[in-house]
């Protein structure tokens, strides 16, 4: 597919209003710019919604559809794609992924972060997203996040606890960075769409984290909404210890991909979902970890900007509902979340 093929193509009218605040507010991209817009056959519509805004602002832009330049799942993103990243100064990823294809994206935002180029990461982006978290007042979730910021970089240590039976601490390691990643999207931190989270690598995480919201990476797909079965994940020295669910293939493939490497079962993130436009859980973890939060990954530690010194092939996010957190710091104990709600002004 071409470019002018996809901008051929008819997509349904209520994805501009996501596919515009895409564009226009968290990318920033300006007329003189050039981007490369990546997408697959399950999400052309979607990629034809973003390629229209992208025309609209009279920028240079290709678009790669994946299955006309390689099989799936992919082994390595297409060449293709990488050369045309080369001369970017912004790059879109709208495709649903497939079971072990995190090496090829990793390739591709090896090139972002070497390049240092504003990235918008719509893995798994659905009409459902378009039509919700994409609809945030991402200025308003920005100015939330940049709140959360401001106390995490503070904080020595983070509790949180839930309902279901979560009751997690975070010890924090001050050479460790803290980013957000609010849908406003710089050349420091690529980011996921839609945005609304703030996150770092942890320096130890001990306890129990209940998943009754979702699991990421193919298994979310697999498993969707976990109320009725939720995952329990027992941690101690920052690796996972065991895990059980009354669904036993669920807790089968989740100890099977945390133990994919040597560090496929360590906390490798520990974030804070902050997009006030996710009401609820909807199985799909690139809007479910915005949800307002916490959510932690074991795996990939995203080391070349939290500054964690080790690496993993595998990274799965896991998200639970309803947290209370407390944050500990040298001025004293600050809640900031009662019961799924944020204590902080945006």
């Amino acid at each position: 597919m071409t470019t002018a093929d996809l901008l051929r193509m008819p997509y349904p009218a209520e994805f501009t209003a996501g596919a515009q605040s895409a564009v226009t507010t968290c990318l920033r991209i300006e007329p003189s710019e050039k981007v490369t817009l990546i997408t697959d056959r399950a999400t052309e519509q979607i990629a034809a919604s973003i390629g229209e805004q992208l025309a609209a602002r009279g920028c240079e832009w290709n678009a790669f559809l994946l299955e006309d330049l390689a099989p799936r799942p992919l082994i390595d993103m297409p060449a293709a794609v990488l050369a045309d990243m080369e001369s970017s100064q912004v790059s879109i990823f709208a495709v649903q992924v497939q079971q072990n294809e995190l090496h090829s994206r990793m390739q591709m935002t090896d090139v972002v972060n070497r390049r240092r180029m504003r990235h918008a990461h719509m893995v798994n982006i659905t009409p459902e997203i378009m039509c919700q978290g994409m609809r945030a007042d991402f200025n308003l979730v920005d100015r939330l996040s940049q709140q959360v910021l401001e106390r995490v970089r503070k904080a020595t240590r983070i509790r949180a606890t839930t309902a279901a039976g979560t009751d997690i601490t975070a010890e924090m390691n001050p050479g460790y960075k803290w980013f957000k990643t609010s849908g406003i999207i710089s050349p420091e931190k690529w980011g996921n769409l839609p945005g609304g989270e703030c996150f770092t690598s942890p320096g130890e995480v001990n306890g129990r984290f209940v998943v009754d919201g979702v699991v990421g990476d193919w298994l979310c797909a697999r498993y969707g909404l976990l109320h009725a079965t939720p995952l329990t994940i027992e941690i101690a020295e920052n690796r996972i210890v065991s895990c059980c669910s009354v669904n036993k293939a669920l807790e089968a493939d989740f100890w099977a991909y945390t133990h994919t490497d040597e560090n496929s079962d360590r906390v490798g993130e520990f974030a804070i979902g902050t997009n006030l436009g996710v009401e609820r859980v909807i199985g799909n973890i690139l809007q479910d970890e915005k949800f307002p939060g916490i959510h932690i990954a074991f795996g990939n530690p995203y080391g070349e900007h939290t500054g964690a010194p080790w690496r993993s092939g595998t990274h799965i996010d896991v998200v639970g509902l309803g947290f209370n957190i407390w944050l500990d710091s040298e001025a004293g104990q600050e809640q900031i979340m009662r019961d799924g709600r944020f204590l902080i002004a945006a």
